[in-house]
């Protein structure tokens, strides 16, 4: 069998989107499948003398900041001497009330310097378009900053760049978890199959063929805001204004390389 890919190493770095939160599914580690998960499931049947010379691990904590990313993660995933690394990071600083998207890339290059440097394969994040997002559509300049910075690192440090914002399927609700800053099953599939894309790997996810969406009144949206801001973005401010992460106490699903399955 001809491998697909040269990579049988791969260490995933980064927050909740790495996690895999939006995803459940509970025969996996941590509860969350993902994005990541579905990358690796590919690249295990695809590696050269199959799933047994593929090994996986994710290191990625829900809620964590760039910095808390960089203390904990970068060194950790190193030690595994992996030859494929993914990193999605600064998004939760850049949507914070007065964050300074430069200030976020120069810490983001100290880490990103150290993950190329031994010579592994890395590929970084663009954040999505959150323009037509509730709330965070008011950071949109910011994020859109923060991308461009972000590829013109990975053109610096010859890093591949999985584009979010660029990935127009992204703008369909069915994308989205209920919480609305997750992505649903549908929408990790749909990441996974873009990421696969980057890396130049053959893959048979499907791709998204939705169906038109029913028409919402004004008053189901009215309401429907409503019940998100009460239910989700409340105890998202809360946590905020009392430092408290939806992070706290929980351990990376996936600490050391392994099996996919």
């Amino acid at each position: 069998m001809t491998a697909a890919h040269p990579w049988t190493r791969y260490v995933a770095i980064g927050d909740s989107f790495t996690e895999g939160i939006g995803d459940p599914e509970p025969a996996v580690p941590g509860g969350s499948r993902g994005w990541a998960d579905r990358v690796a499931e590919v690249l295990a049947e695809t590696a050269e003398g199959g799933p047994q010379g593929f090994a996986y691990a994710n290191l990625a904590i829900r809620g964590r900041l760039l910095d808390q990313i960089l203390a904990e993660q970068v060194d950790a995933a190193l030690e595994l001497k992996p030859d494929l690394i993914t990193i999605s990071a600064g998004g939760n600083d850049v949507i914070r009330p007065g964050s300074d998207p430069d200030a976020i890339t120069r810490r983001y290059e100290a880490g990103l310097r150290r993950l190329v440097s031994d010579g592994a394969t890395v590929v970084v994040f663009t954040g999505p378009d959150p323009g037509r997002t509730a709330v965070l559509g008011l950071v949109r300049g910011k994020a859109a900053i923060y991308n461009e910075n972000v590829r013109a690192l990975a053109s610096r440090y010859g890093a591949r760049v999985a584009d979010l914002w660029k990935l127009s399927e992204l703008r369909d609700p069915r994308m989205w978890a209920p919480d609305r800053l997750h992505f649903s099953p549908v929408g990790h599939h749909t990441i996974a199959r873009m990421v696969l894309d980057t890396l130049e790997v053959p893959n048979s996810l499907e791709p998204f063929k939705p169906e038109p969406l029913p028409a919402v009144t004004w008053r189901r949206a009215s309401r429907e805001n409503i019940d998100w801001a009460r239910e989700y973005f409340v105890p998202w401010i809360g946590r905020r204004l009392t430092g408290r992460s939806s992070g706290d106490g929980v351990q990376p699903k996936r600490p050391g390389l392994g099996s996919v399955r």
